[in-house]
């Protein structure tokens, strides 16, 4: 450039300089933002809606606006960080702004044709459906080591969850999604499905995150296979059904017959990334204290390159509360979610440890082999008592699930793994989930619900105290190692070959859930537990029952819900015996007409009949009995089944619990 038009360059922009200030002082301001245009359960569901990766925790001010240090940024699909929404000075920045205008815009479906227009309307009804619940982990004065550790674990679950789409025959659904459309994006990542899992929706057909309804196969086995509803029985009965039904393989089409190919090699690309950031996680650990720990994650990473899981376990289990302020479990587990019930799911569950788990593993550790005595007591030959070396449950605070521990609704709220086994039969590793349900918006809406469905005599000992619910839990996972478990055999076959996998998981889950009511009252004769505390524990665990049978009794394939059935045939044999009475009288809301009182004084002798009857039939492989308690309680169609409609129209007047999870 020439002297002389550098000089003409730099006399232009002089010149222009004072219109260019001109404009910026008489440029519009952009209108400040009113942050209090939507109620904080309104801003929720429509971040929800909007697949916005917000949660407004708390109006803690009470200014009904939602304020900076009330945001919680949602961990998700989208890798929003806090930073992006809230700047370092403590402020909202432009994009919270731009992001709180998008709640604001109502969806607009005007355009669309009638039938994706309903399938729109349906999907935002599915997502009402749910109500987001925080668990909230702040880890922002930890030290670097363990948003060090926090981070590779995040990471993992990311490739997790890819594995675990794999499994549910979701995977390929992802690219099917409308672009536009984000409430269907939502819906698919909050249900890792297409389908609508709401009790509400799920047996709706037209309920789709995709326009076109696809059937969805698992992805465990050949699709053509699944054609027919007994496919898992034709496998069981092949030459290499053992290979077919291992836990750890994929079924493939091998020539005219089938092969398992070992989850190594299936997910191979996944599970590598997921070894590194394990193996990652390790080398962050510098301190002393977390050894243990360290060595979990060793030797996980090695399992998820060599599909040998039990040096895994091992590690796991040595790592207890008293010797790591984490926890951590990721691996393939448990198998309800899979037609056959055989193929173990990919699943993260990540927390920091509580330290109250000491009171109950005091209470409980001197009597565990009594436990074990008084359960091979009621359930008697040819189940002889073992020497049982379970750990008692640590207790746990949830930091993130994801893979088959993330459910569309609810949560696990304990776990006794694993499940198969050397470690497992040596007792295994037994947690409980002390931070879910806790906050004071479930608190409220439980309250509602049992108020709804009892009589204000059982109201009274009604309480929305955390504590009878945990103990529940942790009687209910110390009972999975107790009595005839996953690994009893009778006449050398296992559970789920005696009753099919479907009805074998049902069976373990009734036999904890009923020891759990049975050790409740027998620690009240042990003086470890109150009279009150157990009429307590009952109340909450018909509530708990309550919520289960709301979901329904089957998915929208057929497939059984496990909890759904244990928790009728519980509520039903408590009902048929009289100590669960349906009333005339006024629910203790004072609105509903009907309800249930517990008569405390037939609760005990009924629940030590089911829990005979429970644990004969597992101990004796009593499949003919089995059948008939689901046939009795959970299919048949009579006044139980009629008072079970009401359960659930009350019990879904709430929108169920959609854990969301955040960290700081």
């Amino acid at each position: 450039m020439s002297p002389r038009v550098s000089k003409l360059v730099a006399f232009a922009l002089c010149a222009l300089g004072p219109v260019v200030a001109s404009a910026r002082a008489h440029a519009p301001k952009r209108a400040k933002l009113d942050l209090g245009q939507l109620t904080r359960e309104e801003f929720n569901f429509r971040a929800q809606e909007k697949f916005l990766p917000l949660f407004w925790r708390t109006d803690a001010n009470s200014n009904k606006a939602i304020d900076a240090d009330e945001l919680a940024v949602l961990w998700g699909p989208q890798k929003a960080k806090r930073s992006d929404y809230v700047d370092a000075k403590g402020a909202f920045t432009p994009a919270f702004f731009d992001a709180y205008r998008t709640l604001l815009v109502p969806a607009d479906d005007g355009t669309l044709a009638a039938k994706e227009k309903d399938r729109r309307a349906l999907v935002r009804l599915e997502l009402r459906g749910g109500r987001p619940t925080l668990v909230e982990t702040d880890l922002s004065s930890a030290s670097a080591e363990e948003r060090a550790i926090a981070g590779h674990v995040f990471a993992a679950a990311v490739q997790l969850e890819k594995i675990f789409a794999k499994q549910l025959g979701t995977d390929a659904f992802a690219a099917q999604l409308p672009a536009n459309d984000m409430a269907s994006r939502s819906m698919f990542h909050r249900n890792q499905s297409p389908k609508c899992k709401t009790p509400q929706l799920e047996k709706n057909d037209a309920c789709s995150a995709l326009s076109s309804v696809p059937k969805q196969l698992s992805g465990l086995y050949p699709a053509d296979l699944q054609t027919d509803p007994k496919f898992c029985d034709q496998m069981a009965a092949m030459p290499n059904a053992k290979a077919l039904m291992d836990h750890f393989s994929v079924v493939q089409k091998d020539g005219a017959g089938l092969k398992a190919v070992p989850y190594q090699v299936a997910y191979a690309i996944e599970m590598t990334e997921i070894a590194k950031e394990l193996d990652a996680a390790a080398a962050a650990i510098t301190s002393a204290g977390e050894a243990p720990f360290k060595a979990y994650l060793a030797a996980a990473a090695a399992a998820f390159r060599s599909n040998d899981w039990e040096p895994a376990n091992d590690a796991w289990v040595k790592m207890s509360g008293s010797s790591s302020k984490w926890y951590l479990r990721i691996g393939p587990d448990e198998v309800y979610y899979e037609p056959c019930a055989w193929k173990a799911g990919f699943a993260v569950s990540f927390a920091r440890i509580n330290p109250d788990s000491k009171m109950w593993q005091d209470k409980l550790a001197p009597v565990k082999r009594e436990m074990e005595n008084a359960l091979a007591k009621l359930a008697g030959p040819p189940y002889v008592a073992r020497d049982v070396k379970f750990k008692l449950p640590d207790f746990i605070d949830m930091v993130l699930n994801a893979g088959d521990a993330r459910t569309s609704h609810g949560a696990t709220i304990g776990q006794s793994l694993p499940n198969w086994g050397p470690v497992a039969d040596r007792g295994g590793r037994t947690v409980a989930m002390t931070n879910l349900y806790t906050d004071s918006d479930s608190r409220e809406i439980l309250k509602k619900q049992m108020s709804s469905l009892f009589c204000g005599g059982t109201d009274l000992r009604a309480t929305t105290d955390p504590k009878p619910a945990t103990m529940s839990t942790v009687l209910h996972e110390a009972a999975h190692n107790l009595g005839p478990s996953h690994d009893y055999a009778v006449n050398g076959k296992k559970d789920s070959v005696v009753f099919g996998g479907p009805l074998a998981s049902t069976l373990e889950e009734l036999k904890a859930q009923t020891s759990a009511l049975y050790f409740s009252e027998w620690l009240v004769e042990k003086k470890l537990l109150t009279a009150e505390e157990a009429e307590q524990a009952h109340v909450r665990d018909v509530a708990w029952a309550f919520g289960h049978i709301s979901r329904g009794m089957y998915e929208s394939d057929g497939k059984p819900k496990n909890y759904s059935h244990l928790a009728s045939i519980q509520l039903g044999t408590l009902w048929k015996a009289g100590a669960l009475v349906w009333k005339a009288d006024k629910a203790s809301n004072g609105t509903d007409q009907g309800c249930f009182d517990i008569d405390f004084a037939k609760w005990k002798p009924t629940i030590v009949a089911l829990a005979t009857r429970v644990l004969k039939v597992k101990g004796r492989g009593d499949k003919a009995d089995a059948e008939a308690m689901k046939a009795a309680f959970v299919d048949a169609n009579d006044e139980w089944a009629r008072l079970k409609g009401v359960i659930t129209e009350r019990w879904l007047r709430a929108p169920k619990a959609t854990f969301v999870y955040s960290v700081r």
